[in-house]
């Protein structure tokens, strides 16, 4: 029997190879995948359920080529469906699988689960506090080609400080065993040893230590009261510097400029009723009486239960006696007092209680 050869089918048949490499290609793009190998012990493969919502996909696997594919025992659902599956291994291994939706298959392949790793996080950590330093010691997991990393920070760091070593064994230097640090650990791999697609495990609970025992609670040397003592000095030397000027400006205005008493609060009337006319007002106020001037010059005051004015007709001439008498206790001390006042010549001399005025024919003044 002869066979024709036709040139036409042959272009159908790879037309139609193109066509479903093409929508493998397409399906292989569609479906994203995404395995975890937890620590040889656990594979969890999942797809992204919501590109084929509403349909359970297969997943059939298997740990060697001679075997036959056998469906997932264990799935993993999204919203009701199917969305991953999770297989029990006890060693780094093929796995063969393949998703299929009905009899259809949409992704079939093989891989080495170690290439996606993820170590188990470490709980059995140990500190051992010598001369400002600490080494953390755990057990090392059974498989090779992995980095163990221990943090630390302070109660006064922003930011987590890392030391890796390839062995749970790991020193850290230039603590301060009276402060409190939380210390923390995990476990990655090499990419050397497992690529690029491999898995951290997770953070170790973290543990405070302070003086070289845990605690659930960090009491630090508060720094507070010592930080507002220092605060107070500074603020009350500040106020200090400001007021000091201020008052010694106020004690050279005073001296400067001296206050003078108003005498209205002296002279009851002297302004409400006469207005500031210290003549009429004389002439109101009784208990009058002149001052007579006593053979050595000064002048004596006729001493009187109410308040008492006395005038006298003042001499032409200066007086040359003072009216400044010494105190007693000045004599007995024998420090000087104040300067004796010259009284001015002309005009009457008027002492109202312990107050002295020589009045003229316009003016006044007080002594």
């Amino acid at each position: 029997m002869r066979r024709i050869f036709l040139p036409w089918a042959t272009s159908a048949v790879f037309l139609l190879g193109h066509l479903m490499a093409s929508e493998e290609t397409e399906l292989r793009e569609t479906l994203q995948l995404q395995i975890i190998n937890f620590n040889f012990e656990t594979v969890k493969v999942t797809w992204n359920a919501s590109e084929y919502p509403g349909t359970n996909l297969t997943f059939l696997q298997k740990l060697s080529s001679n075997e036959a594919y056998r469906p997932c025992s264990k799935y993993t659902l999204q919203q009701g469906y199917t969305a991953g599956c999770l297989l029990e291994v006890e060693k780094d291994e093929v796995l063969y699988f393949s998703i299929r939706n009905g009899t259809h298959p949409l992704l079939s392949k093989s891989l080495w689960i170690s290439s996606y790793l993820k170590p188990r996080s470490l709980s059995d950590l140990s500190f051992q506090w010598h001369q400002g330093a600490v080494t953390v010691t755990c057990s090392d997991l059974w498989y090779k080609g992995l980095v163990y990393e221990i943090q630390h920070k302070s109660t006064f760091d922003a930011e987590w400080q890392s030391k890796e070593a390839k062995t749970c064994n790991v020193t850290l230097d230039s603590l301060d065993a009276e402060k409190c640090y939380f210390f923390r650990a995990r476990v990655k791999t090499l990419e050397s040893s497992y690529g690029s697609d491999t898995y951290p495990s997770d953070w170790s609970e973290v543990i405070r230590q302070q003086r070289g025992k845990l605690t659930d609670l960090c009491q630090e040397k508060s720094l507070f009261p010592n930080f507002i003592l220092i605060a107070g000095m500074v603020t009350f030397l500040i106020a200090s510097l400001l007021l000091l000027p201020l008052w010694k400006l106020r004690r050279v205005k005073k001296v400067l400029m001296p206050s003078v008493p108003d005498p209205r609060f002296t002279f009851s009337g002297l302004f409400e009723s006469h207005q500031g006319n210290f003549q009429e007002w004389i002439k109101d106020t009784q208990n009058v009486a002149h001052v007579n001037k006593m053979e050595d010059g000064e002048w004596e005051s006729i001493p009187e239960e109410a308040v008492v004015v006395q005038l006298a007709e003042m001499p032409k001439t200066a007086v040359t006696s003072p009216v400044y008498r010494q105190t007693a206790e000045e004599e007995a001390t024998g420090e000087p007092g104040q300067l004796p006042r010259q009284l001015p010549q002309g005009g009457e001399v008027v002492s109202l209680g312990d107050v002295t005025f020589v009045m003229s024919d316009n003016s006044y003044v007080m002594f």
